[in-house]
């Protein structure tokens, strides 16, 4: 069972949008550096730096093959994730009726912000 900051650490990590372009594209599948130098469009120690950091957290990991570094998915909460973000919310959800605790009061119809 993870800890409330074991999760609050994934979801710092997974929290940036190199991060999940990379975990989407391994979802399909293991990628080398290469792959994702080619779709991300940024320096090869760019993509490198984000790797090793999905990696410290355990979320991937990677074999060698020949000279090449092959990542693939360790996690089994990315998949889930990216599918939960990648959702289209479009109502909110319905107001209360009244306090639970007093069963007085009205929400105004308003949110405040």
């Amino acid at each position: 069972m993870r800890s409330i900051m074991q999760k609050v650490d994934i979801l710092k990590t997974v929290a940036h949008p190199v991060r999940i372009q990379i975990l989407e594209e391994l979802v399909k599948g293991v990628k080398c550096v290469s792959d994702f130098e080619d779709f991300l469009e940024i320096s090869q120690p760019n993509v490198s730096q984000h790797l090793a950091l999905l990696r410290k957290q355990g979320l991937i990991d990677y074999y060698i093959d020949g000279r090449l570094r092959c990542y693939f998915l360790k996690d089994p909460i990315i998949p889930d994730l990216l599918e939960v973000i990648k959702r289209d919310y479009i109502d909110e959800l319905p107001a209360p009726a009244c306090c639970p605790v007093t069963k007085k009061g009205r929400y105004p119809g308003a949110r405040r912000n």
